[in-house]
């Protein structure tokens, strides 16, 4: 017997990537679980399923920074004096002539580290898998999981950030999400600024000014580090102290904290120096989420 849950979760998170460096991305997860009627004539709950196994995958994935661990260019360090892991990775973006990095340091909650060369939906399927196995109950024999992007037909972009105000997994510093996002101009959707902050975001890490620190200010010490090419980040919040520094190329700074709310605005305020139109920008956060700004 299978029993199956569609839209069980997303995962908003953000992965390292070879040719990429720091991607944000959402992937929907499906499930399938192949078992024996229990007691209750049922292979599981639904609620059950709803509740326990996406608290699971939430709690391994979700608002992490995904890892590829074993990568030539993936160097992982635990620093048990403190509680701490330290990431250095290296990539080469396509056409670049040198190598960039990127090296965080941060509570170990904030990381998922998959033992794979490549962070990719097979990968984190395996990952998934292996943890699940060990909450499933007895009558439940194997699980299958199905991760999928959300289909848009718009525009979109790949965004990591962190916010140390959040209660929350929101505060760490490297999550991220797969957006659309929507303007219209004179109540009419506007391809060409849609495309623009596809473009102007892709693959990006939006960061706020007051997080921003000299690479001296770092608790860990890099000989690629460099304040002519690097931005470097450092916060405390609930749930430790995180630290990151990340080539200057691949962040937007704003001045404002990076919700999706405050991005909305930014956007909005961005696209009122270059339109005399009335504007409305509906900004997502990944999957079916975010905030509008909008002319009186």
């Amino acid at each position: 017997m299978k029993l199956f849950v569609n839209d069980l979760t997303v995962m908003d998170f953000s992965y390292l990537c070879p040719k990429r460096g720091m991607v944000g991305e959402s992937w929907i997860v499906d499930i399938l679980l192949n078992g024996g009627l229990n007691e209750e004539s049922m292979v599981q709950d639904f609620g059950k399923v709803k509740k326990e196994l996406k608290h699971v995958i939430d709690d391994y994935v979700d608002h992490k920074l995904v890892v590829p661990a074993e990568h030539a260019c993936t160097t992982i360090t635990h620093d048990d004096s403190n509680e701490r892991v330290q990431v250095d990775f290296f990539y080469h973006h396509e056409g670049a002539e040198n190598a960039q990095s990127l090296h965080l340091y941060c509570p170990p909650e904030a990381y998922a580290f998959v033992y794979a060369d490549e962070v990719n939906m097979s990968s984190v399927t395996e990952y998934l898998k292996e943890v699940i196995k060990t909450h499933l109950p007895e009558n439940v024999h194997s699980v299958e999981l199905f991760l999928r992007e959300e289909a848009i037909p718009t525009d979109f972009y790949h965004y990591t950030h962190g916010l140390k105000k959040h209660d929350g997994n929101c505060q760490r510093i490297a999550h991220g999400h797969r957006s659309k996002v929507l303007v219209f101009e004179n109540g009419k959707e506007s391809q060409k600024w849609q495309n623009y902050w596809a473009k102007r975001w892709a693959d990006i890490y939006i960061g706020t000014k007051e997080d921003l620190v000299s690479p001296s200010q770092l608790s860990f010490q890099h000989d690629n580090i460099h304040a002519d090419n690097f931005y470097c980040f450092k916060y405390q919040s609930s749930q430790g102290e995180f630290e990151m520094a990340i080539e200057k190329e691949a962040c937007e700074i704003i001045e404002t904290d990076s919700t999706v709310e405050c991005l909305a605005q930014f956007m909005f305020d961005e696209l009122k120096t270059m339109s005399g139109m009335t504007l409305e920008v509906r900004a997502f956060e990944g999957v079916g989420k975010g905030a509008i700004v909008a002319d009186e």
